[in-house]
């Protein structure tokens, strides 16, 4: 498997993983200040920006079976969203390889049902895959309208993840569905209490698709788990809020 990687900056192993639709791009904000005091490897998942192979199998376990070898030994892992899935499901792969775990804005199950009533609307997600099939470069701009909603910077932070979202061309639409089935169907509740390195969850207090609610239970379901709600932030709190996201990722990193 093909993967774009890129390292950069020296200390302590630190990998970011991005969200659907995304790549390692939306990260650029925050380099600076990570690379003073780490390694930083940033990747693009299958299917994503320059890694242009997707998987035949695009599931959350074999995602981060193909992932892994690009993790270095005792790395800690940042996950945004799916990305956080992937971070979680690595950590549970290789429990003694993660040092720190952070989900930012990245619930363990995202869909809404009868047991996890702070999750998204099925209909939300099931939207998204139909559209999907119809225009997904349109369907790619509608998530991404969601994920800057209640955010205080609505409108600069939805501008940048346009940009940034097909500045290595087109991101594959079967990995793009893929995606989207690993997020409308999966659920980690309960493998989180086998986590044990400690764990920062970042979410957005305006976050529409990964409610504060659902962050504070979330938070309780991991054994050393501490919890960051960054105000005024919606689903990307590291592009809307940087300085106050690094506030809560630099404190707990080293």
């Amino acid at each position: 498997m093909n993967l774009f990687t890129h390292t950069i900056g020296e200390g302590p192993d630190v990998v970011l993983l991005h969200g659907w639709g995304m790549n390692a791009d939306v990260w650029e904000g925050i380099l600076p200040a990570l690379t003073k005091q780490f390694r930083v490897t940033l990747l693009d998942l299958p299917g994503h920006g320059r890694s242009l192979d997707s998987l035949a199998d695009y599931s959350l376990q074999n995602l981060a079976t193909v992932i892994e070898p690009f993790v270095p030994e005792s790395a800690m892992l940042v996950g945004w969203s799916l990305g956080g899935m992937i971070a979680t499901q690595l950590t549970l792969n290789n429990p003694d390889n993660i040092r720190k775990l952070v989900l930012v804005a990245s619930a363990p199950q995202f869909a809404r049902d009868d047991t996890w009533p702070d999750g998204t609307d099925a209909e939300v997600l099931d939207s998204f895959a139909d559209g999907l099939k119809q225009n997904y470069q349109q369907t790619i701009k509608r998530f991404i309208a969601i994920q800057a909603m209640g955010s205080e910077h609505a409108r600069e932070q939805q501008h940048i993840l346009r940009e940034r979202v097909f500045r290595h061309g087109n991101p594959q639409p079967a990995a793009l569905e893929a995606g989207l089935e690993i997020l409308r169907h999966t659920n980690l509740r309960p493998e989180l209490a086998k986590i044990t390195c400690p764990t920062l969850l970042v979410s957005g207090e305006h976050d529409s698709l990964f409610r504060r609610s659902a962050a504070e239970k979330t938070r309780g379901m991991i054994t050393d788990a501490r919890l960051s709600v960054i105000p005024g932030a919606g689903h990307a709190p590291f592009l809307s809020h940087p300085d106050k996201f690094l506030d809560s990722l630099l404190t707990f990193l080293p």
